[in-house]
């Protein structure tokens, strides 16, 4: 049997999959945590991915690794390789004045989107990196090189010490501000606006089943995690991945480069060589953490509450700008609890609310892809947010199609693994693994719940 790895380096942990690189039969796993925080000491994904590679058996008998991970997260060496500064991660909102500034230098979000596809919002790099360089421009004259968490885990784990050994994949690249995935070149010039004139080094973006070489090992170019999720999930033209983490996550897999002046949804790249235009939302999974906190219930109580409530919780509407907001560009926004009154008090409403609340802005980022033509021909619900019984119930309602849930898994290390057998094989396509078994879910469609969503989200405070 031969053997492949697939690491996903995520925001709060890093996870890994040794698989049959023939089937994707999973052989052995491993997990470690990685510290909280919204910025890093990058050593701390080194760390961690080694002691998930040792939970997981070691690397024995593997011929081949591929890197997922968080995407967007800055990441600056010195001439040295040595960290500049801790990374700053997606959901570091500080450089959301950043973001304002750079749209504007350029002509606004649809100059943005013609450029790169992506209009720059306080989680994109580009941002960053102009906040680095009017905030610590000691650091940004440092700056000899500049990459991303999966670039600099890649090159860490091949043993590399030359920055000049970088490398990225289009994936991950598309998602930095830029890079345009459509005519996939960098565009060092937009590079330079966020720098204030300096132009740092960047990795060499290799193609989907390109390889690279440490010893014996191969390595895959890496993914991006939502990019690597798709490949797990063997994600066709058609497919919406609809990923409830830490971040919500809606994606679809195109043929062609989508560009939205407005700037919703971001034309990123997948991990094939097609494209896969994707929605973000900073709020998820945590706003059940935090409807269960306010309850004081476990999960499983959470849902029995919300599907005991009536579909639309009685009047009652959350709105889960819990943490700010990505999409809507809201970074300063608070969460809000709309419609309350004496008779809909009860915590089987609020329980349905936050989950209504969630979905609800989930759905604006479904019907941000179908304003842009894609097709949602079946909706793959993915994510620790998934695990919910009332999300499963209650999404097809408020997403107006039945949803398929697939079978509780790792899918970015699972996509990453399979890149790892694709780099490995040296084939065309990637390698034809099963795709995990799923189940549906059906509801009688909910349009109201949406609708009333939709008349007070934009009234909360900082939107």
């Amino acid at each position: 049997m031969t053997l492949v790895a697939g690491v996903d380096s995520s925001t709060q942990s890093c996870k890994v999959l040794i698989c049959d690189a023939a089937t994707g039969e999973v052989v052995r796993e491993g997990r470690a945590e990685h510290p909280d925080g919204t910025e890093i000491d990058s050593a701390a994904w080194e760390s961690a991915a080694r002691a998930a590679i040792a939970a997981a058996g070691g690397l024995g008998g593997v011929e081949s690794i591929a890197v997922g991970a968080q995407q967007h997260g800055m990441v600056c060496l010195d001439a040295t390789g040595q960290s500049v500064r801790p990374a700053l991660l997606w959901n570091d909102v500080r450089s959301a004045d950043a973001a304002r500034a750079l749209t504007d230098e350029l002509g606004g979000p649809a100059a943005w989107a013609g450029a790169v596809g992506v209009v720059p919002l306080a989680a994109i790099t580009v941002a960053k990196l102009r906040w680095l360089a009017d905030h610590e421009p000691a650091h940004a004259d440092r700056t000899t090189a500049v990459c991303l968490p999966h670039d600099w885990l890649t090159w860490r784990l091949r043993g590399d010490t030359d920055i000049s050994a970088l490398t990225t994949d289009r994936s991950d690249a598309s998602g930095t501000g830029y890079y345009d995935a459509a005519s996939g070149a960098y565009r060092v010039d937009l590079l330079e606006l966020a720098m204030r004139g300096r132009r740092p080094q960047l990795p060499a973006v290799l193609g989907p089943a390109a390889a690279t070489r440490s010893g014996t090992t191969t390595f895959g170019a890496g993914l991006g995690d939502n990019a690597a999720a798709a490949l797990g999930l063997d994600a066709d033209e058609g497919d919406v991945i609809v990923s409830v983490g830490t971040s919500g996550v809606v994606a679809a897999v195109t043929a062609d480069p989508v560009r939205d002046d407005a700037g919703f949804v971001a034309g990123f790249a997948d991990g094939t060589g097609r494209y896969l235009p994707l929605v973000c939302t900073l709020n998820a999974a945590r706003v059940l953490d935090a409807a269960a906190a306010m309850l004081r219930v476990d999960h499983d109580e959470l849902s029995r509450l919300a599907l005991s409530a009536p579909p639309g919780s009685a009047g009652l509407v959350l709105v889960p700008y819990l943490e700010g907001e990505r999409t809507p560009n809201r970074p300063n926004a608070s969460g809000a609890l709309h419609g309350l009154r004496v008779a809909n008090a009860t915590p089987a409403n609020l329980a349905r609310a936050a989950v209504e609340g969630l979905l609800c802005a989930l759905a604006d980022g479904l019907d941000h892809l179908a304003a842009h033509g894609v097709v949602a021909r079946r909706i793959l619900l993915i994510g620790g947010g998934a695990a919910s019984r009332a999300l499963r119930a209650i999404a097809p309602a408020v997403f107006g199609v039945p949803v398929s849930v697939p079978a509780p898994g790792q899918y970015v290390a699972l996509g990453a693994a399979r890149q790892a057998a694709w780099a490995l094989s040296g084939s065309a396509r990637p390698p034809a693994w099963a795709r995990p078994p799923t189940d549906e879910y059906t509801a009688d469609p909910t349009p109201q719940v949406h609708q009333r969503y939709a008349r007070v989200r934009d009234l909360t405070e900082g939107a």
